[in-house]
């Protein structure tokens, strides 16, 4: 647990400039069209300090939902492979897999929303409050707790459990083929050659996370805007959101921006959680094939 909030915190606040960025691409497309000029009115207009707005809530909102995330999934995966058994877990470790991934993070959610809230808050608003402390009490004085900490909790919870199944599905098996072609035992092999696989791997999840995420991600962004929605019901509000936008825009505004920036911080996650463990002595769970027993 601790190896993965170190993970989340360190990979999700090194990259709070890009999501700066891409909150507002999202937000405001016709003013942000691409990442570079994206970051060019950035700075021209509030200056490169602009590009750190959100990283008190970005860092600790992350480091909580990495501590449940990847602590949940290793608890998920450990309890259900002992319940099955060796075999019948290598069978099916892809549906276990996604079952611990999607358990793992709807826990880790109901402490990420509140936090993401605030961030994006900031980010569409940097005048709102000058930081996570102080945005905190007036959002809850403006909105209520409720609407202002969880209005957005559908829609993370439509962004983050199928990335995070995605994410972790897709590392998994993409982990087992990049070791087999390259001969990496990752039970024996050096913690280099496991690093190697970790970063490959990791690329490619985050990559295929990302593009199956992103559309809950657009709305997510969207529905913290001051009156997003206009009133009524957390589900209505959603899908005025989205009616207004358009499925296709919900699919691509922020996209290439996203993929760089998720497929960067997803192989930075399982890197650095697998230098953590090392360094503390932990062991990562991993399935094993029976045959290769026999």
């Amino acid at each position: 647990a601790l190896s993965g909030g170190i993970c989340c915190a360190v990979t999700h606040g090194a990259l709070t400039p890009v999501d700066v960025v891409k909150t507002r691409m999202q937000l405001e497309p016709a003013k942000y069209p691409g990442m570079i000029g994206g970051f060019k009115t950035v700075i021209a207009e509030e200056g490169a300090g602009a590009l750190l707005t959100g990283f008190g809530p970005t860092v600790f909102g992350y480091f909580v939902q990495g501590w449940f995330k990847f602590g949940g999934v290793e608890f998920f995966k450990i309890n259900q492979s002992q319940y099955f058994g060796k075999e019948t877990a290598w069978e099916y470790r892809v549906p276990i897999y996604l079952s611990s991934a999607a358990m793992a993070e709807f826990i880790a959610d109901i402490f990420l929303c509140p936090l993401e809230a605030t961030r994006i808050k900031l980010v569409s608003n940097p005048s709102y409050a000058p930081n996570m402390a102080a945005a905190m009490p007036k959002i809850i004085k403006d909105e209520g707790f409720l609407k202002g900490f969880y209005s957005g909790f559908v829609p993370i919870l439509f962004k983050q459990v199928p990335y995070t199944m995605a994410k972790f599905a897709v590392q998994g098996v993409a982990a087992e083929k990049i070791a087999a072609a390259t001969g990496v035992d990752m039970a024996n092999s050096s913690d280099s050659a496991k690093l190697s696989v970790s970063l490959a791997s990791g690329v490619v999840a985050g990559v295929a996370a990302a593009i199956i995420s992103h559309p809950a991600d657009t709305l997510l962004s969207l529905i913290n805007k001051p009156g997003a929605g206009g009133e009524g019901s957390m589900i209505v509000r959603l899908g005025r959101v989205a009616s207004e936008v358009g499925f296709v825009k919900l699919c691509t505004n922020g996209l290439p921006a996203r993929c760089i920036m998720i497929g960067s911080l997803t192989a930075g996650q399982f890197a650095i959680f697998d230098i953590v463990m090392s360094v503390t002595g932990a062991s990562k769970f991993h399935f094993e094939d029976p045959k290769a027993d026999a």
